[in-house]
């Protein structure tokens, strides 16, 4: 095996090195194409392709990237593709030259050339052209993948979204779409009087939503500031300043995990309107999801993974309360006190803190009871106070908030408040707050003294709302995973060089993934490395043969949410049902990293209710003690060994 992969290798780089020496002969005979500045391109191939009957035999330029290429003696066919898919060319050494001809035939698959020649059809039907000239632009000097048909390693097509783009046309096709869906955003808002603003991502106190921010220092001012987690306290500002319609699409830092539908950094709009509330944000947004829906898909009717989601609907509407009760069968408007609260949440295995009171546990019921049944859009409405420290109590219900959340398909597309613009009861919010960041709650707000003088200079009544832009691009685009959406998503580096490390950890990419490790066999250092001492007593043989080791394959993996530890795996056992396991390892490994991993388990352990979720089993990992911390690794196999088998 190890030979083969140095023959691989071997192969690999004879033909780097063919580019390369293509290259250099090029530069020898004055054909450097890297001298080139410009091509005039006058056409695109969709576009060609499009108006046939009006360009054939007529003279057009394009350029593009050599995706495939046939030489057949005096007359060739190669495929280029630009922005807007592909198209065949006929080369003929008697149209283009003798030498032009030679130095077609040297092309590599990836180089990128202009193309000058009459739109034609061949005898198959197939639109093409006719060259006339063909330049070269650019030499490529690394092989794409060999799949013609596109690349399916996720890995790469996030880590090399260059790639990606060039080898998958749906790819592109949804960040071409991603764009005109945030245009036609701006479009509908503009239609509605409403103005973009900026605000700071630099902030001293990054407040206006439950996250954890990124922390820098600035060195010119000597002060320690945090990059935004939300947009809502500048816009809000702006409100009272009498910019009566303002919103903002921009970047957001929350330092989080990763998962299919979280990013650290990821898109945020929010807008705010004066002299309306969370009803006037409700019609907003219904209209702008139908309008988007319409204008980006064509219709009010979605498919998202196999699912229909009507928008041509009204949206339903249903109180958080209600949804509780009619998908968890608990009403708590029967429920008066804390303790009574807890004791529900005990009773259906729902988990919670100390801290947490009869709100905290009205929205943990939510989460666990009802999120993934909101399949169709659904506005749950009228939040407890407790979860909700910038939005206005209900006049008849100061337990409640007059917030709402949207929900397509078990996932939050928004958020909306009729916003609190009494200083003295936001005031009283931001110390509840800070209580929260006393107890350990590193989500809690701190207190925006700014903030509090501008809502004591005065703010009107308001509306608002923020939408995750990448959520609802994924809905869209019928996208599975948030990376997906991102053009540039946050991946763990391969060599772990901008990550904390004890000494144990190993870049071990997945073949076919480049790896920038030293080829030579690692040296690791287990000098500073202490393990728990061996057990002194016995255990029976019998005893130990009754645990039930298992080769399982990652199916999926994502982050708990409200658990900052636990991952939950969903696995192949080779039984052909998914086993579930929850792992807390969240502090040493990445969800995304582990997906088509083979891992070690005792699948014989009884169930084991964790954040409401009945973990199975137990995979297995080694933990050590480097510098008075724990490190921990995962127990990773080869990936020939099927699902299922039994270690003995």
């Amino acid at each position: 095996m190890a030979g083969e992969k140095n023959n691989q290798t071997q192969d690999v780089n004879q033909l780097l090195k063919v580019r390369r020496d293509k290259l250099k002969e090029l530069q020898d005979n004055g054909k450097d194409p890297f001298v080139i500045t410009k091509y005039d391109v006058t056409h695109h191939s969709q576009e060609v392709k499009d108006n046939f009957d009006a360009l054939e035999g007529q003279s057009v330029t394009l350029a593009g990237r050599v995706m495939s290429k046939r030489v057949m003696g005096k007359a060739s066919f190669c495929h280029i593709q630009d922005l807007q898919g592909m198209i065949q060319s006929y080369v003929a050494r008697d149209s283009i030259g003798e030498e032009e001809y030679k130095a077609f035939k040297k092309l590599d698959i990836g180089d990128i050339i202009g193309l000058k020649g009459e739109v034609f059809k061949t005898k198959t039907g197939e639109v093409s052209i006719h060259a006339a000239e063909v330049t070269l632009l650019s030499k490529s000097l690394q092989i794409l993948p060999e799949k013609f048909h596109g690349l399916t390693n996720t890995d790469i097509r996030y880590r090399q979204r260059y790639v990606d783009l060039i080898m998958n046309q749906e790819s592109k096709d949804t960040f071409i779409k991603r764009s005109k869906i945030i245009k036609e955003i701006r479009t509908f808002l503009d239609g509605r009087d409403f103005m973009e603003v900026e605000t700071p991502m630099l902030v001293a106190n990054a407040g206006g939503a439950a996250a954890r921010p990124f922390e820098t220092h600035y060195n010119a001012l000597d002060e320690d500031v945090k990059l935004r987690i939300s947009l809502e306290l500048y816009l809000k500002r702006l409100i009272v300043g009498g910019l009566e319609r303002v919103y903002e699409i921009g970047r957001v830092f929350r330092n989080e995990g990763v998962d299919t539908r979280h990013n650290p950094e990821f898109t945020l709009m929010e807008l705010y309107q004066a002299y309306t509330d969370y009803e006037g944000m409700m019609e907003l947004t219904e209209s702008m999801f139908r309008y988007l829906a319409e204008k980006v898909c064509g219709g009010a009717v979605l498919n998202y993974n196999d699912t229909i989601i009507d928008m041509s609907k009204p949206f339903e509407r249903i109180t958080m309360i209600d949804a509780v009760k009619k998908y968890a069968g608990v009403d708590f408007t029967q429920v008066k006190t804390d303790e009574e609260a807890k004791a529900l949440a005990d009773e259906h295995h729902v988990a919670y803190e100390a801290r947490h009171k009869k709100g905290d546990i009205i929205s943990l019921f939510f989460e666990e009871f009802c999120e993934e049944k909101l399949i169709q859009p659904t506005f749950v409405m009228d939040h407890p106070i407790e979860i909700s420290p910038l939005t206005k109590k209900k006049p008849e219900n100061p337990e409640l908030v007059e917030r709402f959340e949207l929900f397509i398909y078990g996932r939050e597309m928004c958020n909306a408040y009729s916003e609190l613009n009494d200083p003295i009861d936001q005031r009283e919010r931001f110390k509840a707050q800070e209580e929260l960041l006393a107890q350990g709650d590193e989500e809690a707000n701190h207190t925006d003294e700014d903030f509090l003088n501008a809502l004591e200079i005065g703010m009107p009544p308001t509306g608002g709302i923020g939408y995750g832009i990448d959520r609802l691009v994924m809905l869209l685009t019928n996208s599975q995973a948030i990376r997906d959406v991102l053009l540039f998503p946050t991946m763990k580096s391969l060599d772990g060089g901008n990550k904390k490390s004890d000494g144990n950890g190993k870049c071990c990419p997945e073949e076919g993934i480049s790896c920038c490790c030293n080829a030579e066999e690692e040296k690791i250092d287990f000098s500073g490395v202490k393990i728990e001492p061996l057990f002194e007593e016995f255990v029976d043989f019998d005893t130990f043969s009754k645990s039930d080791f298992r080769a399982v394959k990652v199916k999926e993996c994502e982050a708990v949410p409200k658990s900052k530890k636990l991952l939950k795996f969903v696995l192949d056992d080779g039984t052909g049902t998914d086993r579930v396991i929850l792992s807390g390892i969240h502090e040493y490994y990445e969800p995304e990293e582990l997906i088509g991993k083979t891992c070690i388990a005792i699948t014989n352990l009884p169930p084991r209710p964790m954040m409401g979720i009945d973990s199975c089993g137990m995979l297995i990992s080694a933990v050590h003690e480097v510098d008075g911390h724990e490190g921990l690794n995962l127990l990773m196999v080869d990936p020939h060994i099927p699902a299922g088998a039994k270690l003995y």
